[in-house]
């Protein structure tokens, strides 16, 4: 058999591991470092599979495939799959948790956990797996999850989809494909979530809902946001189990109040990193674009937030405008402008409260002399852009800030 893998990151490296342990004598041959053109006008037809990695657009070939594909074709158990524009993360999450609290056996794969396919030696048919979900690993997909979560849905990853009808149409495939007998969960203040959700012929549960005060007092992350991605998860662990969200609030109050007590947030997702002479330090790295920046100022309406803001827009500068929308918030009191959109905000408005930097270094630094200006502050490092222009990546950016935050002495 011979094999291609289209793409040579986590999904492709996994999946080579795979293939060497359970295809014998598989000949496995690596794309990689290719132009989209490149891709377009290959010669695959000596392949009896092609892998194809997230982010590489579908062939529509006979013999394509993905880790994603290849996952929901040979998975023995449910699949809880979540997809939205930003908060899947911190959604599966919480589900996990929940279902850890109910005991169940729950692997958590996709972006935010293992490759899906690294699972499946593990997996019995009484386990259960959560799956975040991308655009990029919906964007074929013939089978959809029994349980789907489909959250707030806006514009993003425009550079590498064929505009915003391919993004919606790649994201709808989480419950397109569902059957009278599945659940699909979506976000009811969100146009486009509904209409993703009339897809599916499955029960349909929108949220938010109503929730006793001891269980919303169990939600210990801030923001209106993160209450509605703990009550996706609360429906989503709830359609497992077969009941009503109301049922399941009713007979499972115990459990569900451990799970979400147990999920104390994501890493560089509005993460509270410390407080030093009265400011508080956060960090939203995984803020690349406005709607996730918005989210995070207005988790913080009460305090004086100092905001530190930049790196390369995913749209060509064309949110530019909607940014500096989202900094209009009287909360925030200074913007620290670093990266190429930080210098484009910077260019196009003028705004006494901007303060223009090279380095992330200087961005602390300058954030923290601010800050301790003003009472009951914040620190709030949000970007609203990806991070390639200055950094490896959100990791690696986000790493760095933590490291120099860390370092503050008092």
């Amino acid at each position: 058999m011979k094999i291609l893998l289209l793409g040579y990151g986590v999904e492709g490296k996994a999946a080579e591991q795979y293939i060497k342990t359970h295809f014998e004598n598989a000949e496995i041959d690596i794309l990689e470092n290719f132009t989209p053109t490149e891709i377009k006008q290959g010669d695959y037809s000596s392949y009896d599979i092609i892998f194809r990695s997230p982010s590489v657009p579908p062939l529509n070939l006979p013999n394509e495939s993905s880790v994603t594909k290849f996952f929901f074709d040979h998975c023995p158990c449910p699949i809880i799959g979540v997809t939205a524009t930003k908060g899947k993360g911190t959604t599966c999450s919480f589900i996990e948790s929940l279902l850890k609290a109910h005991g169940e056996d729950v692997h958590l794969v996709g972006n935010i956990g293992e490759p899906a396919i690294n699972t499946l030696d593990s997996l019995k048919p009484t386990s259960v797996v959560v799956y975040e979900m991308s655009s990029f690993q919906l964007w074929d997909l013939q089978k959809s999850p029994h349980i789907s979560v489909v959250g707030h849905i806006e514009p993003d990853h425009l550079n590498v989809h064929d505009g915003y009808d391919d993004y919606l149409n790649a994201k709808s495939n989480i419950c397109a494909h569902q059957s009278k007998d599945d659940y699909c969960i979506y976000y009811k203040d969100n146009i486009t979530s509904k209409k993703i959700s009339e897809k599916s012929p499955a029960h349909k549960i929108p949220y938010p809902f109503s929730i006793p005060d001891d269980i919303k007092n169990a939600i210990t992350l801030p923001g209106e946001h993160n209450i509605n991605n703990a009550l996706a998860a609360i429906a989503a662990v709830a359609s497992y189990k077969n009941i009503s969200p109301d049922e399941y609030l009713s007979e499972y109050k115990t459990e569900i109040i451990e799970g979400l007590k147990n999920f104390k947030g994501l890493p560089h997702r509005l993460e509270f990193l410390r407080e030093l002479k009265g400011a508080k330090y956060y960090d939203d790295n995984f803020s690349t674009n406005p709607s996730s920046t918005r989210v995070a100022v207005n988790a913080f309406p009460n305090d004086n937030l100092v905001i530190i803001i930049g790196g390369r827009d995913k749209t060509d500068n064309e949110d530019i405008p909607e940014i500096y929308e989202i900094l209009k918030a009287p909360q925030i009191k200074k913007i620290v402008l670093m990266g190429e959109s930080g210098h484009e905000l910077a260019k196009r408005y003028q705004d006494e409260r901007f303060i223009i930097v090279e380095s992330l270094e200087e961005a602390v630094s300058t954030a923290r002399k601010e800050a301790e200006g003003f009472a009951n502050s914040i620190v709030l490092m949000s970007p609203s852009a990806a991070s390639f222009d200055m950094f490896e990546n959100v990791y690696d950016r986000g790493a760095k800030y933590q490291t120099l935050i860390y370092h503050l002495q008092a």
